[in-house]
């Protein structure tokens, strides 16, 4: 059995939450919430929300016993791209794309 959390369009880019998602990936939920809340990037913020919504979708829909939880599966992806403009010097434009992502993360139970 495995629980699942999806977060869709975090205005962040793939490569900075990819930092965090390595270093949570097979491990407890307890320890994984652990190594969020103290590192000091900013995609600890929506990954910590991300971990306690799957817990909690463990818990309550799937009747799964929370201290055995670990994170079997973190991925992130990017999202859908805003394209803004940048005024330059003699009338030019310089494009600035403001990534999103998508991020996934599955709870599973260990046996």
């Amino acid at each position: 059995m495995e629980a699942r959390a999806i977060v869709r369009n975090v205005r962040m880019t793939p490569r900075k939450i990819k930092l965090i998602c390595d270093l949570i990936r097979g491990k407890d939920a307890g320890e994984a919430m652990a190594i969020i809340m103290n590192t000091p990037k900013a995609a600890s913020e929506p990954m910590a929300k991300l971990l306690k919504s799957a817990v909690a979708n463990a818990e309550n829909n799937h009747s799964m016993n929370t201290d055995r939880l670990y994170v079997k599966e973190v991925h992130v992806g990017p999202g859908p791209i805003m394209k803004r403009v940048m005024p330059r010097a003699q009338g030019r434009a310089f494009r600035i794309l403001k990534r999103t992502s998508h991020i996934t993360l599955v709870l599973g139970e260990k046996e």
